[in-house]
């Protein structure tokens, strides 16, 4: 299994596990501007969880250096290619902004986190995180991308916990995207077609379709045409 199933199996089958790192966009300081994500209210949500997401979207939790800097630690996570998208391409940093305000508890560990990066590169490299090269942060991330599942988490380095939860944040992010979702290939609840009851079951009970009725209702290319009734209730087309 390469890499890139690896990381499909976290969503679709809740795999742990320490992954290699893959390609990134070292420098990259990109500033996410969450508002490009339209707050409008949602029809299925009830008024005051329409407000409550609307504060949020508001609300900044990641300064400027923060949010490059996870930019670039999340495409290590999940980095582009010509077949795949990366975890920037699918604006994964704005969801985990979003979830890290609406689920203050996260904001210690991400905040943290990123300043634990910045001290290791600095301590090793002289450089923040986000300006050393791929090979230096990949030397970083090595040490932390690989956790004993024996181990509660609760014994675990922080440094550890924190690689985990943005691992686990940019795969939910990205995953649950349209360009995400094109890339698992799910459609979606999809018709099937049906051609009636097989005939050996028909013949077991002695039953038969009306040759007419078949014409008309089992018409696989008719199965795009509205039904038509008369007014005693025969079916028409």
């Amino acid at each position: 299994m390469d890499r890139r199933k690896s990381l499909k199996s976290i969503v679709l089958g809740s795999v742990a596990g320490g992954l290699a790192l893959n390609g990134c966009k070292p420098g990259t300081e990109v500033a996410i501007d969450e508002k490009t994500i339209e707050s409008t209210a949602v029809k299925w949500r009830t008024e005051k969880e329409n407000e409550h997401v609307a504060e949020l979207y508001d609300e900044q939790f990641f300064n400027e250096h923060e949010l490059a800097t996870m930019t670039v630690l999340c495409d290590l996570i999940l980095p582009g290619s010509e077949e795949f998208k990366s975890a920037s391409d699918a604006d994964v940093v704005s969801f985990i902004e979003f979830m890290a305000k609406d689920i203050p508890e996260m904001q210690t560990d991400l905040r943290g986190g990123l300043m634990w990066l910045d001290h290791k590169s600095n301590t090793e490299f002289e450089m923040e995180f986000k300006s050393a090269t791929e090979a230096q942060q990949k030397t970083i991330l090595d040490e932390i991308a690989y956790y004993d599942a024996n181990i509660p988490e609760s014994e675990r380095p922080f440094e550890v916990n924190f690689f985990s939860l943005v691992r686990n944040l940019t795969m939910t992010g990205f995953y649950t995207t349209k360009i995400g979702i094109e890339e698992l290939g799910y459609k979606g609840n999809m018709p099937n077609v049906w051609d009636g009851v097989p005939d050996d079951v028909l013949k077991k009970h002695g039953v038969s379709y009306d040759p007419e009725w078949v014409a008309k209702c089992v018409d696989q290319s008719k199965r795009n045409d509205i039904a038509e009734w008369d007014e005693n209730g025969n079916l028409i087309t």
